[in-house]
């Protein structure tokens, strides 16, 4: 890493999110957030103890083919990511979440599938001391059918379109308000509204009483499985958008533009549930600074990290 020099930073409350990272100049910095051209590994040891709200990211999956913006392998990803976990666990306050989108793999030269991410699930709880808060799953309709091998030429296995999106946990009651990602009611609870349920016990054993088919609590909660087009079922996104300000203006100055972005919902949908207006949101993967833009709209405090200066360059697109 690039030697950086010590900067002396304004105490202000605009830049209070960059007095956090001490001895690191902003690569750019927009009213409520900063982006840093720097290792994330470094920069977060710069990084006061609890007082970080919410880290979300997504960092290179331990694809088995070389990705342009660098991966690790499987055999080594787990002992890779473990030493930034216990960063993000240190800089995290005591209700603070962690949300990690991570995506499987297949093993070379065969149709099996890697389990290099669970892995890395067990090590982050066991090893790092991480609460495993809940599992939720982003479909992107948009992936491409690999490996094609298996996929569309011997036709042995289906499309892979789903990813995991972990939430932890450093304690054990994290901040978290589900009302704030509430979904409109589906067709089917409307009509039982309208139509009432009896009071009865389901052959599970659920209880369904009398209050099971009002709706007075201003949305449905919304499942585990993220579908923005499917409110009462599915998180789904495409991840391929071509038209929209970052990509325009990416092409238009000839900048490059991140082959693996997530859509800004994803970011979106855990910063609106786990933290509040002024909270602090760091994503030590930042790319294209998806999740920093998010923040930056919600009102909240970001930090944002990356060593590809093309991408960073492109990402100051985001924030015009």
């Amino acid at each position: 890493m690039t030697a950086q020099r010590k900067i002396d930073f304004s105490t202000s409350a605009m830049d209070s999110h960059v007095d956090l990272v001490n001895g690191y100049k902003p690569f750019f910095k927009s009213k409520n957030g900063a982006i840093f051209h720097a290792d994330s590994l470094e920069v977060m040891k710069s990084i006061p103890d609890n007082s970080v709200n919410l880290v979300f990211t997504s960092p290179p999956y331990a694809l088995h083919f070389k990705k342009e913006y660098g991966n690790v392998s499987q055999k080594d990803y787990v002992e890779w990511f473990v030493e930034f976990a216990k960063e993000i666990k240190r800089v995290l306050t005591e209700d603070g979440s962690f949300v990690l989108n991570i995506g499987g793999t297949w093993n070379p030269g065969e149709p099996s599938r890697s389990i290099y991410h669970f892995k890395l699930v067990v090590a982050l709880v066991e090893e790092v001391g991480f609460r495993l808060a809940q599992e939720t799953f982003w479909y992107n309709p948009a992936k491409m059918p690999v490996p094609a091998q298996w996929v569309t030429v011997k036709r042995v296995r289906v499309k892979d379109s789903v990813e995991y999106v972990f939430w932890f946990s450093k304690g054990k009651h994290p901040k978290a308000d589900n009302r704030r990602v509430l979904r409109p009611y589906s067709k089917d609870m409307l009509r039982l509204a309208a139509k009432g349920v009896k009071t009865t016990v389901r052959p599970s054993g659920h209880n369904i009483n009398e209050s099971f088919d009002k709706v007075h609590n201003g949305g449905s909660i919304p499942p585990n499985f993220i579908d923005e087009d499917t409110p009462s079922d599915v998180l789904k996104m495409g991840n391929n958008a071509a038209n929209d300000g970052y990509t325009k203006k990416c092409k238009e100055a000839g900048v490059k533009i991140h082959p693996a972005r997530f859509p800004v919902q994803l970011p979106e949908f855990f910063i609106k549930m786990l933290t509040d207006e002024g909270d602090v949101v760091l994503d030590p993967f930042g790319g294209s600074m998806t999740t920093g833009y998010v923040a930056e709209g919600l009102n909240r405090r970001w930090i944002g990290v990356d060593t590809v200066e093309e991408y960073l360059d492109g990402a100051k697109f985001r924030f015009e």
